[in-house]
C-alpha cells in the first residue's frame, strides 16, 4: 500500500540540470556574500577554516531545495521526503562489516592507480595538499566529513538520483551503479573515484534493500569517520600503512568480510516495512 508521505518522483536529465543549477546558485550566493564581506569589513572569509564547510553546505541545500520545488512538488504535488526509519539491531551487524570489507577492498584497488608520472604525479601532489588542508581544524573536518557530507550526499545520490531512476523504471542494480558512478565523478580525482564507486554500490544496495535512507547515511558517516581518524592519528588514509601490514592482507580481509556479510545480508535480511 502506497505511503503518501513519500513522493514517487523520477530522475531525468531535467532533474540533473536542476540539481546543477541549484548547486551553482548556492555556491554563487556564498561567493557574492564573501565578496561583500571583504569589501565592507575588509576581512576575507575564504581564509577561515569553516568557509569551505559552509560553502559546500549552502550549495548542497540549494541543490536539494531546487529539486524539491521545481521537480518533486510540480510532478507529485508533495514535498521531498524520505524514509529515515531505523532497522532491527541484527541488520546493523550485517551492513557495517560488509561496508568495512568493501573499504578494505577499495583501498587495495586504489593503490593500483599510479601516483607518479607527468600527469598523475602533479595531480596526486595537488590532491594530497588539498586533503591535508582539511586537517588544519580537526573539529571542522569531522563536522564536514562525518556529519554534513553523509547527509547531503546520500540525499542527492541515493535519495534523489538512485530512487528517482528506479521510480522511472530503471532496473535497481543499474540505478545503483549509475548513481555510484556519478558519485565517483563528482569527487574529481581518480583515487577517490574508484573508492566512491565501490562504496557507493554498497550504500545503494543497503538503501534499496532496507528502504531507509538512514542506513546509507550511517554507513557513509562510518566510512568517513574511520578515514578521518586514520588521517588525524595515523597521518595516512591507508589501513596498511597505519597498521604496518601488507596491502594483500587488507585485500584478503576485505574479501572475506564483504563476501560473508554480503551473502548474509542478501539471503537473510528481510524488509520489515515498505516504502512505495
Amino acid at each position: 500500500m502506497e505511503n503518501s508521505r513519500y513522493p514517487k518522483f523520477t530522475f531525468t536529465w531535467l532533474g540533473a540540470v536542476t540539481l546543477v543549477v541549484g548547486l551553482f546558485v548556492g555556491t554563487m550566493a556564498v561567493s557574492l556574500f564573501s565578496t561583500f564581506w571583504k569589501v565592507v569589513f575588509k576581512e576575507n572569509l575564504e581564509l577561515k577554516d569553516w568557509f569551505l564547510m559552509v560553502a559546500n553546505s549552502v550549495g548542497f541545500v540549494t541543490a536539494i531545495a531546487f529539486f524539491d520545488f521545481f521537480i518533486v512538488r510540480r510532478t507529485t504535488q508533495k514535498k521531498l521526503n524520505f524514509n529515515l526509519s531505523s532497522v532491527n539491531f541484527s541488520t546493523y551487524l550485517l551492513i557495517f562489516p560488509m561496508m568495512a570489507g568493501m573499504m578494505f577492498i577499495s583501498e587495495f584497488t586504489t593503490t593500483l592507480i599510479p601516483t607518479t608520472g607527468p600527469f598523475f604525479g602533479d595531480f596526486y601532489e595537488y590532491f594530497t595538499q588539498l586533503m591535508s588542508s582539511l586537517t588544519d581544524n580537526p573539529v571542522v573536518m569531522i563536522i564536514m566529513t562525518v556529519i554534513m557530507a553523509p547527509i547531503f550526499e546520500e540525499i542527492i545520490f541515493r535519495g534523489i538520483i538512485q530512487k528517482g531512476l528506479i521510480n522511472k523504471g530503471v532496473e535497481p542494480w543499474k540505478a545503483i551503479v549509475y548513481a555510484s558512478i556519478i558519485f565517483g565523478i563528482v569527487h574529481g580525482n581518480p583515487w577517490q573515484f574508484i573508492s566512491a564507486v565501490m562504496l557507493g554500490c554498497v550504500l545503494g544496495l543497503v538503501y534499496h534493500k532496507t528502504k531507509s535512507l538512514l542506513m546509507p547515511i550511517l554507513l557513509h558517516a562510518f566510512n568517513n569517520l574511520t578515514l578521518s581518524l586514520l588521517v588525524l592519528y595515523g597521518k595516512d588514509e591507508s589501513f596498511a600503512k597505519v597498521f604496518h601490514v601488507s596491502e594483500w592482507l587488507i585485500l584478503a580481509l576485505g574479501a572475506v568480510l564483504f563476501s560473508l556479510f554480503y551473502y548474509l545480508f542478501m539471503k537473510k535480511y528481510k524488509v520489515h516495512y515498505a516504502e512505495m
